[in-house]
């Protein structure tokens, strides 16, 4: 995949499998781009056990849908387990770090504040 390409034309509908186009690497985390506009980011991750991102924050608000496996999350410095099928949503600002505590996958979705998300 190109930097800054993203598995969808942003300006055309379609339709991918999550499950088909999630990616492991044995020792590491891979993300994928589905949608990447200056309002609207969504990024699939595929994570190996024991692999982690350390404590940040996004300016913008942030959905995560784990869709495989469990996680560990540390939220505004409170402790939680997310699994499959549960949703995280997060404030801009909101410094958060993730741990997997065997392989995972998620989809985040970033949505800048005050940005339009219309076509102009």
């Amino acid at each position: 995949m190109k930097p800054n390409s993203s598995l969808f034309d942003p300006a055309s509908a379609g339709v991918i499998s999550l499950a088909g186009n999630t990616q492991f690497s044995p020792q590491g985390i891979v993300s994928r781009a589905l949608v990447n506009t200056p309002a609207l980011r969504v990024t699939l991750f595929g994570f190996a056990e024991g692999q982690e991102l350390t404590e940040h924050a996004s300016s913008s608000r942030a959905i995560i849908q784990v869709l495989s496996g469990k996680s560990e999350w540390t939220v505004a410095g409170a402790r939680m387990e997310i699994a499959a099928g549960e949703v995280l949503h997060m404030p801009p600002g909101t410094r958060h770090a993730v741990r997997a505590n065997e392989p995972f996958s998620m989809l985040l979705t970033l949505v800048k504040e005050g940005a339009s998300t219309r076509d102009e």
